[in-house]
């Protein structure tokens, strides 16, 4: 049971639909006009073995998307009464980005170990959860809504670990990590707002202006990359509006929905770990083996690459306005849909790298 007080209200996000978009855009700006800045602030991203880029390029551009967002949730938090939750689940969501953002600046200046990183995001999952954000069902298709129980916050951790370390795996290439999490903060949005989730439309709005003003700046050509500060920021955001849109709706949304706008990159971490896993690699090492880097060595424009990890979310969208309005007996269909364009993207770039003889992917 929903035991926050609830706000929303069904149809005050389409009669308030040009304030939120004039929002949207003065929070793009916002972004744009902090990452300028940290272009020439410069923090420095050396090329390695490991990585795409073959000069020194100014990273920690997510500190722009990172501004606008709390920003913007200063604003909610004030003028919001609508869209926002209880105080202490409210603060406790944004206590634990701001832990977040901040750690993940840091680890750019610093570049920390993997462990410092693991421990910060797992205070931060767990602040969150704490706060009230955490999974307490789980909506099986055919099955039903299985209850969690004890399970739900420990699950509900693991997922928030698991979505900030893909999207801060995925974020490779010029515009792949921004592009996909704009696409799905887009959809999330306008999902949760049709169902009477206005903490989470209004949210996924805020983070998608933030990532707007961003990626221009990133794509098709990258003046700056995001960093940590961005990737992880965007993956803990987007785990934390998983959970809450099934409990802060008008009509709750099934957990799925996040899974399957990410499935593109939830499946190519998902893949790339299974193999390295089987082939006794260390999963802790940095890399470049995910499907997109091995695409981009074979050859692959990086560009057409993002745009096909756009495209991956995109569909996700569609497959989530399918499995919500199918019939029963279709959802198992619809919800394994992900599933056939990623096995065709698979076998594309498995067939490009023999092809020019890639050899061992790392």
């Amino acid at each position: 049971m929903n035991t926050v007080p609830y706000f929303a209200h069904p149809g005050i996000a389409t009669l308030a639909l040009p304030r939120h978009l004039a929002l949207f855009a003065g929070l793009a700006l916002f972004s744009g006009f902090v990452v300028r800045l940290m272009i020439a602030i410069g923090v420095p991203d050396r090329p390695d073995a490991r990585k795409a880029h073959t000069r020194v390029m100014p990273k920690s551009g997510g500190v722009g998307i990172v501004g606008a967002f709390m920003l913007g949730i200063l604003l909610l938090y004030r003028y919001g009464h609508v869209s926002r939750l209880a105080a202490p689940v409210f603060l406790g969501v944004i206590a634990a980005a701001a832990l977040i953002a901040a750690v993940s600046l840091l680890d750019d200046l610093k570049d920390f170990p993997f462990a410092v990183k693991l421990g910060a995001q797992c205070v931060a999952a767990v602040v969150a959860v704490g706060s009230g954000i955490s999974a307490v069902r789980f909506d099986l298709p055919l099955i039903g809504g299985v209850a969690l129980g004890a399970a739900g916050p420990v699950l509900s951790v693991g997922w928030i670990l698991f979505v900030t370390n893909a999207m801060n795996f995925i974020d490779g290439l010029d515009g792949l990590a921004a592009g996909t999490t704009l696409v799905t903060c887009l959809f999330l949005a306008g999902i949760a707002g049709l169902h009477g989730g206005f903490f989470v439309y209004t949210t996924a709005l805020l983070l998608a202006g933030g990532v707007a003003g961003f990626l221009p700046f990133n794509w098709p050509r990258a003046r700056i990359f995001m960093g940590d500060v961005g990737s992880q920021f965007c993956g803990f955001m987007l785990a934390v509006l998983g959970l809450a849109a099934t409990h802060y709706q008008h009509v709750p949304l099934s957990f799925l929905v996040v899974p399957l706008l990410l499935s593109g990159v939830l499946l190519d971490v998902s893949f790339t770990l299974a193999r390295r896993a089987l082939a006794g690699r260390n999963l802790a090492r940095a890399h470049r083996g995910h499907l997109y880097q091995v695409a981009h060595r074979a050859g692959v424009d990086p560009r057409i690459v993002a745009v096909v990890y756009w495209g991956f979310a995109a569909f996700g969208g569609v497959v989530v306005i399918g499995f919500l309005n199918a019939a029963t007996a279709w959802k198992p269909l619809v919800v394994f849909a992900p599933l056939l364009p990623f096995a065709l993207w698979a076998g594309f770039v498995i067939r490009r790298a023999r092809a020019v003889n890639l050899g061992d992917w790392g």
